[in-house]
């Protein structure tokens, strides 16, 4: 039986571009693991992958017009949007160069013998090290950024772990495009190629999460696909470290006080964050707690001025697009649930933007209403009309975990922002206050992650700190100073940074 074939197809129209690629078989993805692990020892001189990383940003900027090209060609997402995460996604693989090259990542602690304290203290050393072959599954949404040389590869590779990297069948002309430029940033810097490989189909996909090589993985996508990753991940002879970003609500609340202040500035506020990119951004506004009355309404008002400005969009793939449609007709037939804006088809390949509008009193107990407490992938938000600060709380208290949640609250004195805020802290890894959560800085602070099912685990996938899922700590004891690795010697030869005894050195 031939491997099926990989096509680039046009969101646009539907239609098959190119055949790109075929499906790996499991002897491919066997082969691919193999290779990646074999080149890990490579990946081990800090050196070398601090120049890997440079050369990699480098290298995807010189082809930039072409990854541009194929990328807005498969997801309709835009030159002006590609170009820009092009560029995010070039400062992510010099960020990590810079976290690589100033060593902190490795947490270096050193404590001497003391046998004055209770029990005794022997010389003990303790620093990070990579765990092996990374699988990477890209995402639909961020071809770039998110993708083969997005921030899961960036900061694997970063740790010096090698990377397999399962290509999103949206965009795989693309993902075969980034792949070859890694490859070649690679062998520039005198690394073995395989210390990036790609792969396409499902089942391919499935192969490399069980293989026994791969040590760890990073996954953005849907809940239901990204489940049975970290189930099957789980579910190994070995279980391995699954970081899943999955799906997020991204609530909003508006105070009283706040609506009364700026409703026209919001609701403009609010509909931009919402369409931006069709709606595809995981940090979408998808939920908005809004006050009963004169000053809500005019935040609608405005609202619904923003949005029907906006025109019809096309989604990632048309999959997606029935989903929504059939997601929003689900949801506005539920009773007491009005559609100011429809959301919907906006012909045979797009989708038009709105907003469904419900009673909040609707929320605050189990029932079919629950569907408006899930994600719905596109340009569509719910609005749910509170008449107290205390029937907020019990619509927060039944929401899942997200990766963000916006309080929007007076500039001066707010009575209910301190209350809210508490409330809605548990929800989310990002809190935003007087803000929109479309847009993540890469930064040294930033967390990009959050309670499930925003993700499998507390640690974030942008930002400096993105390193850590793929390293654990090790302690040497008592072990003479020639067996010790650079990093843990007296004379500190590499000059990382390190707390000796306690305190810094």
């Amino acid at each position: 039986m031939s491997a099926a074939p990989v096509w680039s197809v046009d969101p646009r129209t539907g239609n098959p571009r190119e055949q790109v690629a075929v499906e790996a078989t499991a002897g491919e993805v066997d082969r691919a693991v193999r290779a990646a692990h074999a080149a890990r020892d490579a990946l081990a001189d800090r050196a070398a992958r601090v120049a890997f990383l440079r050369t990699a940003a480098e290298l995807l900027e010189e082809s930039g017009e072409h990854i541009v090209e194929a990328a807005d060609a498969e997801t309709a997402l835009g030159p002006a949007r590609l170009t820009g995460e092009l560029a995010r996604t070039a400062a992510q693989l010099r960020a990590f160069a810079e976290v690589v090259d100033e060593g902190a990542y490795l947490d270096v602690h050193i404590d001497h013998p003391d046998g004055s304290r209770t029990p005794p203290w022997p010389d003990l050393r303790r620093y990070k090290i990579p765990l092996g072959v990374v699988a990477v599954y890209a995402a639909s949404n961020f071809p770039l950024a998110f993708s083969v040389p997005g921030g899961d590869t960036a900061s694997a590779l970063a740790a010096g772990c090698p990377v397999v990297v399962k290509a999103h069948p949206d965009h795989p002309a693309t993902s075969e495009l980034c792949a070859s430029v890694l490859r070649r940033a690679a062998a520039r810097t005198g690394l073995p190629e395989d210390v990036v490989t790609l792969v396409h189909g499902f089942d391919a996909g499935v192969e490399l999460i069980r293989h026994p090589l791969v040590s760890a993985a990073g996954f953005t996508g849907s809940v239901r696909g990204g489940r049975a990753l970290f189930d099957a991940a789980a579910a190994r002879p070995t279980p391995i470290p699954f970081h899943g970003e999955l799906g997020s609500l991204n609530p909003v609340v508006v105070t009283g006080a706040a609506a009364a202040e700026r409703a026209g500035e919001i609701g403009a506020g609010l509909g931009g964050s919402m369409t931006l990119g069709a709606g595809q951004f995981c940090t979408k506004p998808g939920f908005v707690l809004v006050p009963e009355g004169a000053a809500g309404d005019q935040l609608l008002k405005t609202l619904t001025e923003t949005v029907s400005s906006t025109g019809s969009g096309v989604l990632l793939d048309h999959r997606m697009r029935d989903a929504f449609v059939a997601g929003v007709r689900e949801r506005a037939a539920l009773p007491d649930v009005g559609a100011p804006v429809t959301p919907g088809a906006g012909g045979e390949h797009t989708v038009s933007a709105g907003f469904l509008t419900v009673p909040a009193a609707r929320l605050t107990a189990e029932g079919p209403h629950d569907a408006l407490l899930e994600e719905c992938f596109g340009p569509v938000t719910v609005i749910a009309r509170y008449a107290s600060v205390d029937e907020i709380a019990a619509v927060l208290a039944r929401l899942p975990g997200n990766l963000t949640a916006t309080l929007q609250a007076a500039e001066d004195a707010d009575p209910d922002a301190a209350r809210l805020l508490a409330a809605l802290t548990p929800l989310a890894g990002r809190i935003l206050v007087n803000g929109w959560p479309t847009g993540v800085a890469v930064a040294p602070a930033q967390h990009h992650g959050g309670p499930y099912p925003a993700t499998t685990s507390t640690s974030t996938s942008v930002g400096a700190t993105a390193i850590e899922r793929w390293l654990r700590p090790v302690t040497f004891q008592s072990t003479p100073e020639a067996l010790l690795p650079p990093e843990l010697r007296e004379d500190n030869p590499l000059g990382l940074p390190r707390r000796v005894d306690g305190g810094r050195a």
